[in-house]
């Protein structure tokens, strides 16, 4: 048996079938519903089946099937209209819309077919009565798909004359068109004006916003307005996500993310649907998908990644070249059947010119997980050139390098590599004893631990080259790098003798202050390195104590050659900037951090000074974690920005994520959120380019999705959120971080209506929760779960779930989460057939745990008027169930038998908030209006009409300003998942005066009946 049998249980399958996700499945359950109203023999049952089979057909991928009901719906209205009521003759008339846009999306349908189209909608419009509103919107549709710009402004302009009626679209979707319109004529900041209505939520619908945030992206990057253009593709694209129709959208996002460096994302986002490739229903955004697929692909050819994997068509593997050239093959061929078709070259040049689009922003983080990261191959090693060939000569290399070692500038190193290469190409003896000293030296200290030996080298050719002091520096360099190595001991024994040597060259004037230096600063390091391990040691005790003090005695001789005499040479500044960070660092091991941090700040300072900043980010770093243990949240700021101003262009990725993310969180803590955000979304993209995601990425979408859900920003934040979920463990980031993630992703998505799924992860953060000592998180996390599962049309989860949380109130003490799962589980329970009862038994159990809890005397005075004002609403919304249950009576004296008790209870709510004075006023004055109401139904005017002039008499002479909050408990119709939250007086005084006049009118219509 189908199961459908009449009218009304078809119906009742169309509208189930409408509810489901949009895709061939749901179209075959409608041709299948078309069937079984034919079977029917009631002609309105098949204009409806064709109806909801039109519908589905135009929101999926098979748009072209919407042709053949409309036409058997026409011929039935011309040769019967009167088989057509009201609802199936507007639907009729409304389809219109959706053929001319149909057939203009399908390159087989002539032109001609279409214009003629285009005046029979006009002319059947007439007929009926309608505004030409609809049918200029359709013929701006096709003038602009052919290119004739002066009918579409002709079009466009009779379309905003015309009068809105029946069959205009709604506000949202004109909007759309209107701003789609000014954006393809350039006119972008118009565009934007009028899509705000749309972006701000005033006016919504089905595919709205979804449409207008797509369409926003390229328009706003090029306004230079990226921040919107991001925020609009984290909200627009979780709504496309899911609607297979909306495949020109979605493209609209893949081309954002080929403009804006976010390739990876674009990839991930191909693979999302790999259906797009091949549906081929609607030709037209087939064309759209295509083309945005070329220009991605040609971003990663540009890239050097024209060989790298990416998702495409089924059925085999793809690289980004091969894909790149199927897709502009396929999408110029189908922008040749639209141009064959329309007689103009105007399809094939706009995808054309989509394709040839250059990047409109260079790199725009989005803060959300790549899990196909997407990177450049190194550039190849530059070979080696001589002079003359185009390059710098030998002559200019060596004066560069030079310039970069003496200044101490980054780069350095690199710049002496190019003189051996040069050198070396050049052939021959080019280079002097000095200069292949410094070649060396520099090649030494690319190598880190590993230099020791050409540091040996390099001493060997500065003491050939004449130069005795940097002889015995490089030596020094080579004991550092063997404590770097770990050969700490190795090391200071190896450095003693160089230390003789120098001060003894010093002395007699035989090498210079800069040489003498370098070595004491070597020594210098390697004792910090030894106080460093003792550090790490367990119990170092004495030996300990000696090893810094043997520190600090070698940095105070660095500071006390330097200190003062640099004039203008940088590296003696560096050295007296560094020996006074070590300082820093000895004060800190000892406790003293009031010292260290002025060390750290002087340090800082010096560097600065000396032109050197990217030295001092270190010590700004180190000075932001002493000052944000002393409390100094300004200077944990200043330090933080420093150090991220100071490291520019030379700071790595992973230590400027780390900046970022320590000043998110500190801004977070002075609630600038929004300027914590933007810090939170560079540390997680700055994270990913240290291929960190999964540690420290992850812990930086964290924040970023707590500060977006401070912001409202719920999509945002939901979509980041959700791309952190997958990487944070309890083991790497803490179960407190998973718990936390989920708790704002249920917010989030509870917000955005999303119910199931925000129930869902809710239950996920309260099992985590469950085992932890303290339970009030997991009772909260229960209660909140059980509130989406309300929402989300699940009523015997929901009770389940609020009678944990309601053990686990009661075991923690807290009788306002009890009670308020009690009242929440008694609304239920109203939802249920004959739960009346059981909804009354709970409601009166709330009531006895807060008498219960009163007459036990509250922990401290000020808990009272709270459990007193729990009291009040409890009281309050047993009245109302009270009143909604007696619309289910079907006796009449048992109707006014439930109203006599939800008036007792009323006015057992108002005298409980007057004993509260008034901090009470609001809810006092609500309840006394409501049982004004339940008077003026039993019958009794004069009752009434005093109840009403009581609440003006309470407002006599007040208004918003001088409304106050109430007390905890306070909350509003108190339906199950509703939030007890203060009141606030937000139009509180108006609204109430309002009603109370309002009751008084009601009162005197009464008895004047």
């Amino acid at each position: 048996m189908s199961g459908i049998t009449d009218l009304d249980s078809l119906r009742r399958a169309m509208a189930d079938n409408s509810e489901q996700p949009e895709g061939p499945a749901r179209n075959a359950r409608a041709e299948q519903l078309l069937a079984e109203a034919e079977r029917l023999d009631v002609p309105l049952a098949v204009i409806e089946a064709l109806g909801h089979q039109l519908k589905v057909y135009n929101y999926s991928s098979e748009k072209d099937k919407m042709f053949v009901p409309f036409a058997r719906l026409l011929r039935m209205w011309d040769e019967r209209p009167e088989d057509f009521d009201e609802y199936e003759t507007h639907s009729l008339h409304w389809v219109f819309k959706w053929m001319s846009a149909g057939m203009l999306d399908q390159p087989h349908i002539p032109l001609a077919s279409i214009e003629k189209w285009l005046a029979e909608m006009e002319h059947r419009y007439r007929l009926a009565g309608h505004s030409e509103r609809a049918v200029r919107s359709a013929e701006l549709s096709v003038a602009a798909h052919v290119g004739d710009v002066a009918r579409a402004e002709r079009a466009y302009a009779a379309w905003l004359a015309a009068d809105r009626d029946a069959m205009a679209d709604c506000h949202a979707c004109e909007l759309h068109g209107q701003g789609w319109w000014q954006a393809e004529r350039g006119r972008d900041a118009e565009a934007l004006l009028l899509w705000r209505p749309v972006l701000d939520g005033e006016f919504t619908c089905a595919h709205e916003p979804h449409t207008v945030l797509a369409s926003s992206l390229v328009p706003l990057l090029r306004l230079d307005r990226p921040d919107e253009a991001r925020a609009n593709h984290l909200r627009g694209f979780r709504l496309v996500r899911s609607m297979e129709s909306m495949r020109g959208a979605y493209a609209d996002h893949v081309e954002f993310c080929a403009l804006t460096g976010n390739e990876a994302r674009g990839l991930e986002l191909l693979a999302e649907r790999p259906a797009y490739f091949t549906d081929t229903g609607h030709p037209r955004s087939k064309l759209d998908f295509m083309t945005v697929v070329a220009l991605l692909m040609d971003r990663l050819r540009r890239r050097g990644l024209g060989e790298e994997r990416v998702p495409g068509p089924a059925g085999r593997a793809w690289t980004a070249r091969e894909l790149g050239a199927h897709a502009r093959a396929e999408a110029l061929a189908l922008a040749a059947r639209f141009d064959e078709r329309n007689g103009t070259r105007y399809v094939s040049d706009r995808a054309r010119a989509r394709m040839a689009q250059e990047p409109l922003v260079e790199r725009l983080p989005l803060g959300v997980r790549t899990a196909r990261p997407v990177s450049a191959p190194p550039p190849p090693a530059a070979a080696p050139t001589a002079a003359g060939a185009g390059e710098p000569g030998l002559d200019a290399l060596l004066a560069e390098a030079r310039r970069l070692s003496a200044g101490l500038r980054p780069h350095a190193v690199e710049a002496w590599a190019a003189v051996a290469r040069a050198a070396e190409a050049a052939g021959g003896d080019r280079l002097d004893a000095r200069d292949r000293a410094e070649v060396v030296d520099h090649e030494a200290m690319g190598l880190g631990p590993e230099g020791a030996e050409l540091f040996e080298r390099a001493a060997e050719l500065y003491a050939e080259a004449g130069d005795p002091g940097e002889a015995l520096a490089a030596r020094t360099r080579a004991a550092y790098v063997r404590a770097l190595a770990g050969r700490v001991e190795e090391a200071l024994a190896a450095v003693a003798e160089p230390c003789d040597g120098v001060l003894a060259l010093y002395a007699e004037g035989a090498t210079g202050l800069r040489q003498t230096a370098s070595v004491l600063m070597g020594r210098a390091r390697i004792w910090m390195r030894r106080v460093q391990e003792a550090g790490e040691a367990a119990g170092g005790g004495g030996v300990a104590e000696e090893i810094t003090a043997g520190a600090g005695a070698a940095v105070r001789e660095v500071l006390t050659l330097v200190d003062g005499h640099a004039g203008g040479d940088v590296r003696l500044a560096s050295r007296a900037a560094e020996a006074r960070a070590m300082l820093a660092d000895l004060a800190a091991r000892a406790g003293d951090v009031a010292e260290a941090a002025e060390l750290f700040r002087r340090a800082a300072a010096q560097f600065v000074d000396a032109g050197l900043p990217w030295f001092a980010v270190e010590y700004e770093a180190r000075l932001a974690g002493l000052a944000h243990h002393l409390g100094d949240v300004a200077e944990t700021e200043r330090a933080l920005r420093a150090a991220l101003e100071h490291g520019g262009p030379y700071l790595e990725a992973v230590g400027r994520a780390q900046l970022h993310l320590q000043l998110a969180e500190v801004l977070g803590g002075r609630d600038l959120a929004g300027e914590a955000a933007a810090h939170a979304l560079e540390a997680a993209h700055w994270a990913d380019e240290a291929d960190q995601g999964p540690a420290l990425g992850a812990w930086a979408r964290h924040q970023l999705g707590g500060l977006l859900l401070r912001q409202g920003r719920w999509a945002e934040a939901a979509e980041v959120l959700e791309s952190a979920l997958p990487d944070l463990t309890a083991r790497t980031h803490g179960d407190g971080a998973v718990v936390q993630t989920l708790w704002w992703l249920g917010d989030c998505l509870s917000e955005l209506g999303e119910h199931r799924a925000s129930a869902e992860r809710r239950l996920r953060a309260a099992e985590i929760a469950r085992h932890w000592p303290e339970q009030h998180d997991h009772a909260t996390l229960a209660h909140l779960a059980a509130e989406s599962l309300g929402h989300a049309g699940l009523p015997a989860e929901a009770d389940r779930a609020y009678v944990r949380a309601g053990e686990l109130w009661r075991s923690l003490g807290d009788v306002h989460g009890l009670v308020r799962s009690l009242r929440a589980r008694a609304w239920l329970a109203l939802r249920t057939d004959d739960g009346a009862e059981a909804a009354g038994e709970l409601m009166a159990d709330a009531v006895r745990e807060c008498r219960a809890a009163l007459d036990a005397g509250p922990p401290d005075k000020s808990a009272r008027p709270q459990l007193l004002a729990e009291l009040g609403h409890t009281h309050r919304q047993f009245g109302e169930l009270l009143a909604r249950s007696a619309a289910e009576e079907a006796d009449d004296d048992a109707v006014r038998a439930t109203l006599e008790a939800a008036l007792s209870q009323v006015s057992e709510a108002a005298a409980v908030f007057a004993s509260l004075g008034g901090e009470a006023l609001h809810s006092r004055t609500g309840a006394e209006l409501a049982a004004g109401w339940l008077e003026a139904d039993l019958g009794r005017p004069e009752r009434a009409s005093a109840r009403a002039r009581a609440v003006l008499a309470a407002y006599d002479g007040r208004d918003e300003a001088e409304a106050t909050g109430e007390p905890d408990g306070a909350d509003g119709a108190g339906e199950p998942g509703e939030t007890d939250g203060t009141h606030r007086s937000d139009g509180t005084v108006a609204g109430r005066r309002a009603e109370a006049e309002q009751l008084l009118r009601v009162v005197r219509e009464q008895r004047a009946g």
